[in-house]
């Protein structure tokens, strides 16, 4: 099944681009392409590469404020005209960039209020990148003068295939302009101050307000700050980020409606609500930089690319950048070897991509980044990164007529919200150890272990789709989220829900008990007494298996099912609970335990994987009518294979099995 997710317009409405129509049948190959860098006579000697590697598209222009405009006002455009020409004339797409991440050092010497300001109020200078204040009028005005010449010149140029909006879009600002228009972004919202000091609690801590120009953001304080304040400073900031996008956005869809407008997503960010975001893009697009030594990089890869796949619809999305080698970010930065760039590359394309893009074309050799890898490395042509760069792109070509445009199956959802995310993430909360993103990555990678392909759901969303549900955890849940979910179990739906769900309501107000109460009632819980946090490293026994994080002093109501704690404080009360087809886990079970118990819940609501008796650390996942078979191991492997198939990328035979080498992929056709 595929998602359904009628709020997210990003697969596209009949007056709306896809990301199809950038495509064209193609698997877009290539990446960010900095030739500024570079002396013009390097140009020619990329172009020539890049046909050999396969590439078809090539992003320009991210950062290339400062040389397009070098004082306020002038324009230099000859270079990118001679790049825009040198690309149609070699058959290579552009992805032109607005170059709005990064504003020249002009613009702060000259307007100092359009850089930002953190919580202590110290200005964050010129000199590195995403030095902006998303709510200065000075910047947003110069960016959009920018962002309109560009549209204007290079609107009809045959290159142009997409537009890439800014880049990575991540500033926070504490400093006055940002507090005059966090202030109007509240009155929007509550309208009345009591309505803010209501939604805020501020009768805590003598916090009242009595007038609108006391409300500042949460700047530094001698002590914990408003729970509510931060978290609608962070609604706030994703919001007015999304307001220069959209400002950007709607100046280059007035000169090309044709063209699909996109911006790149960090993975997993927790400055953006990619579910509001992804709405506003006609494609959308993800960087995905998997640790090389990470034993589970490819599980966490898999899970960005599910729920990119989920932002866009359920419709092909846009690998915008990945690393051939290594990056320069980590405290050590591991190159990768051979194989796993070609493995994660495919790894994409099966779980939904229609673009394997990377950063960046060459490798620096000046700046802070003259250490990321490229897909030309400072080895060269000759290089190893080259050299593998070159047999992806030829096996990209080799399948894109077989794969763009379809989709990938998926018979579970995994509930995934941002501000529940914010919500749980406060500084009063019981234990610094629960760390959202690890919740929801353990519980994907449950899924990924038993060979089950997931996709990522907003609560509020439409559920009927799947099969089974689970709810990682959902800190705050809204009562329009909640009658979902009891309305999707009500209609034959199977949910399985983590701890500490449903505690607070959108204001972060605790909800009565503990929990809500129809959650309570759907799950069989009487009463929810305590929560028991655990130590690092510290479990808890349960009937079958160990707990981990966290426990909870539950008393069972009219529960079908329960499986005890044993030992300890909470020696026979449930640690998980189910009534009919909803399930309560109030731990973290052990890796193996969680695997195990969520394949047993899925199999008797009908889920199967993809292929029965996969060996540790192969995936394989369906896209449209080809399997796609992974091996994540340092060593081969022989996978089980019922049936006869053709594997498109060696264009051999495979009857009931096969043999994969290290990093090895199939693709297998019928």
């Amino acid at each position: 099944m595929t998602p359904q997710t009628p709020s997210v317009t990003a697969s596209g409405t009949p007056d709306r681009p896809t990301l199809a129509d950038t495509t064209r049948g193609r698997i877009l190959f290539g990446g960010d392409y900095n030739p500024e860098q570079w002396p013009e006579e390097t140009w020619h000697e990329d172009v020539r590469l890049m046909r050999e590697a396969g590439v078809n598209s090539v992003t320009l222009g991210v950062f290339s404020w400062a040389k397009l405009e070098p004082r306020p006002g002038a324009r230099e455009f000859g270079w990118l005209d001679r790049l825009m020409d040198l690309m149609h004339e070699n058959g290579i797409g552009v992805v032109l960039a607005t170059p709005t991440a990064s504003p020249p050092p002009w613009m702060g010497r000259l307007h100092p209020e359009t850089l930002p300001r953190d919580e202590n109020g110290q200005t964050e200078w010129w000199g590195s990148r995403q030095h902006f204040s998303h709510s200065s009028a000075t910047y947003r005005r110069y960016a959009a003068a920018i962002t309109e010449d560009l549209a204007a010149r290079y609107g009809s140029h045959p290159a142009l295939t997409m537009w890439h909006i800014n880049n990575e879009y991540c500033t926070y600002d504490w400093g006055d302009e940002a507090a005059t228009t966090f202030r109007r972004w509240l009155q929007d919202k509550y309208d009345t101050l009591d309505a803010l000091n209501t939604a805020w609690g501020t009768a805590f801590w003598s916090q009242g307000y009595g007038s609108w120009d006391e409300v500042l953001p949460p700047r530094r304080a001698h002590y914990m700050k408003n729970p509510t304040q931060v978290l609608d400073f962070k609604r706030f900031t994703s919001d007015m980020l999304l307001e220069c996008y959209v400002a950007e956005r709607d100046i280059v869809r007035r000169h090309t409606p044709h063209i699909p407008v996109t911006t790149n997503f960090m993975p997993f960010w927790t400055g953006q609500d990619a579910w509001r975001w992804a709405e506003e893009e006609d494609a959308v697009s993800v960087d995905i930089y998997p640790d090389p030594r990470d034993p589970f990089g490819g599980q966490n890869a898999a899970m960005i690319q599910d729920m990119t796949r989920s932002q866009a619809g359920g419709g092909p999305w846009m690998v915008m950048e990945q690393a051939a080698g290594p990056v320069n970010w980590r405290g050590v930065n591991h190159p990768k070897p051979p194989g796993l760039n070609r493995l994660w590359s495919l790894q994409a394309v099966a779980r939904g991509a229609d673009a394997v893009c990377y950063f960046q074309w060459r490798q620096s050799r000046q700046g802070s980044e003259k250490f990321h890898s490229g897909m030309v490395s400072h080895a060269g042509e000759q290089g190893r990164t080259f050299q593998e760069v070159k047999q992806i792109g030829a096996e990209l070509a080799r399948i894109s007529g077989e794969v763009t445009g379809t989709r990938v199956a998926a018979d579970v959802a995994i509930l995934q919200e941002w501000n529940a995310w914010w919500a749980g993430q406060q500084d009063g909360r019981l234990s610094s150890g629960v760390e959202y993103q690890d919740v929801v990555r353990a519980w994907h990678r449950a899924l990924w272990e038993a060979g089950t392909t997931a996709a990522f759901a907003h609560p509020e969303h439409d559920l009927s789709a799947y099969k089974l549900v689970v709810v990682p955890q959902l800190y705050l849940l809204t009562d329009t989220a909640i009658d979902n979910l009891v309305a999707y179990v009500r209609d034959g739906g199977t949910l399985v829900c983590g701890f500490q769900t449903g505690v607070a309501d959108e204001d972060d107000r605790v909800r009565a008990g503990g929990m809500e109460e129809r959650l309570r009632e759907l799950f069989g819980i009487r009463i929810l007494h305590e929560w028991w946090p655990l130590d690092p490293g510290e479990t808890v026994e349960a009937d079958g298996f160990r707990g981990t994080l966290w426990s909870e002093e539950l008393e069972a109501g009219d529960a079908d099912e329960v499986v005890p704690y044993k030992g300890g404080e909470l020696d026979g009360l449930p640690a998980v609970l189910r009534k009919g087809r909803a399930w309560y886990v109030s731990t973290l079970p052990e890796p193996g335990a969680l695997r195990d118990l969520l394949a047993r819940v899925a199999a008797e609501a009908g889920v199967r994987p993809v292929l029965e008796g996969l060996p540790t650390g192969v995936e394989a996942v369906r896209r449209g009518e080809l399997l796609f078979v992974l091996n994540h191991r340092r060593e081969p492997v022989k996978v089980d294979v019922p049936g006869t198939h053709r594997d498109l990328l060696t264009g051999e035979s495979v009857e009931g099995s096969l043999e994969l080498e290290r990093y090895g992929v199939a693709v297998l056709a019928q």
